[in-house]
């Protein structure tokens, strides 16, 4: 009799109803809140980052446009080496007896302006927009993803806990199917039986607790970082209604659906881009201006003396012809002997230029005027396929605006379905909370047998578990109803 009394109140803390979210066990270890998980998968999950990492790019496209309107501004230097040497051109040998090393460089500046570069800031503005509007709708994909991997891996948590209730529980039935057989009022089959779904429950808290491992680590994945050890998720959800009527929702989500509003955004991007590619039929404007300039040195100077003298010589000869045929007396060997004085050498010698001391080329200045004629319809092309982009856009726009009312209005009617269903799978727990006991009481004062309470036992285990998923579906649903609005509604 001491055994049934003791059987009988393990029974009775067995089958006590969870709360309507139960509260997770208290294990040493760290701690996160939903809040938490989403501002750590802002920071890590790869996916949202390369969204993020696209505003890079937008930016430095809106720089490039501007820029283009801008003067492009380039400079050049150049050296050459050339060995000294005679080589014929045209039948006449030119060329330097020295080597010589050149050297040159200048500034050359062109600007360009037409109705495509004109307007390349404004789509590149628009595009940076869309682009943000993009980034907003991934924090809402990624928040939504990851609220519903926080509310999987608390249901796992759940059942896991409510297995360990079952098995509790038929622990208990054990013990008391014991007690009868100790006092001859029942068979060792009893025990056998109690036995077997002790075993299998076991089982099933076993698979309950690895998936409840597995909903944490896809949650950590979500997030973008390392799961740590025993880590406790905190969050608790309550099931209340939406404080607004479905016309508000809607009327919200019209107005702030990310995705919605990534879309109308894209929408303007290809109505500039039409405006964009009709300035292919305008004219455009090109001017250029270019300073350069050059230097030389020979690496001898004795190529620019002997030219000195090959002149001086040259000069002497021409004298002497002029002189013979003038009539006057003139030496004809007085050429052959000249050699340079020393202040003529000097001064051959300081021809010899320095190398980065440039000699100013003349400046140049174009302007250039371009009116498009024909280009074999690549005009019309270009305009025609901006224009399908942009109608293309407006239907893409369209076809959201309904996904978002469609959406709206099946998540809103799914929350209140669930709602209900939430309060009648509560009664349904609380009525096979009530059968077991009373089997579990019956079979203790022997008015029924162990095939009564195991049934009872599973009849309670599945209302139990309808409950809790009605709670976690509900939930689940009310955040399909936030990511179709695209704003926390609670």
């Amino acid at each position: 009799m001491r055994l049934s009394l003791i059987a009988g109140g393990l029974l009775a803390a067995a089958v006590a109803l969870p709360a309507q979210q139960p509260a997770p066990r208290q294990v040493a270890g760290p701690t996160l809140s939903l809040e938490d998980a989403i501002s750590l998968a802002r920071r890590n999950n790869p996916t949202y980052q390369t969204s993020v990492n696209e505003r890079r790019r937008a930016a430095a496209s809106v720089r490039s446009a501007y820029g283009a309107l801008a003067p492009q501004v380039s400079s050049s230097f150049y050296t050459q080496y050339r060995q000294g040497g005679q080589q014929l051109f045209a039948g006449t040998s030119i060329g330097a007896s020295s080597d010589q090393i050149n050297a040159g460089g200048g500034f050359d500046v062109s600007a360009n302006f037409n109705a495509q570069n004109l307007v390349a800031p404004k789509v590149q503005r628009a595009n940076a927009e869309a682009v943000e509007s993009d980034i907003t709708a991934a924090e809402q994909t990624l928040r939504s993803n990851v609220t519903a991997e926080y509310i999987a891996a608390l249901q796992q948590q759940a059942r896991a806990e409510l297995a360990d209730t079952l098995v509790a529980t038929a622990a208990a039935q054990l013990e008391l199917a014991k007690a009868r057989v100790a006092v001859g009022a029942a068979t060792v089959l009893d025990v056998r039986r109690a036995e077997v779904a002790l075993g299998q429950l076991q089982v099933s808290s076993i698979q309950a607790r690895n998936s409840a491992q597995v909903e944490k680590l896809r949650l950590f994945q979500q997030m973008g970082v390392e799961q740590p050890t025993d880590v406790q998720l905190t969050t608790r959800f309550q099931v209340t209604n939406p404080s607004l009527s479905l016309d508000a929702l809607l009327d919200q989500a019209r107005r702030a659906n990310p995705t919605l509003n990534a879309m109308r955004t894209r929408e303007h991007v290809a109505d500039v881009a039409v405006k964009a590619s009709k300035g292919l039929y305008l004219p455009s404007l090109s001017l250029s201006a270019g300073l350069n300039g050059y230097g030389n040195t020979f690496t001898s100077t004795d190529g620019l003396v002997a030219s000195a003298l090959a002149r001086k010589i040259g000069n002497c000869q021409s004298t002497v012809e002029i002189k013979q045929i003038a009539g006057q007396v003139a030496d004809p060997n007085a050429c052959v002997a000249m050699s340079l004085t020393p202040n003529e050498a000097a001064a051959a010698r300081a021809q010899n230029g320095r190398l980065f001391n440039f000699t100013k080329e003349p400046y140049s200045v174009t302007a250039q005027l371009t009116l498009p004629i024909f280009n074999g319809f690549q005009r019309e092309q270009q305009v025609q396929q901006a224009i399908a982009a942009r109608n293309d856009a407006e239907y893409r726009t369209r076809g959201q605006e309904l996904q978002t009312t469609a959406d709206v209005t099946a998540a809103y009617l799914t929350l209140e379905a669930n709602r209900q269903s939430v309060t009648l799978q509560e009664k349904n727990a609380a009525t096979a909370r009530e059968a077991l006991e009373l089997a579990q009481e019956r079979y203790r004062v022997g008015a029924n047998t162990f095939i009564e309470v195991s049934q009872a036992r599973d009849d309670y285990a599945k209302a139990q578990t309808d409950y809790l998923n009605a709670i976690y579906d509900y939930h689940r649903s009310f955040a399909t109803l936030e990511s179709a609005v695209g704003r926390p509604l609670r």
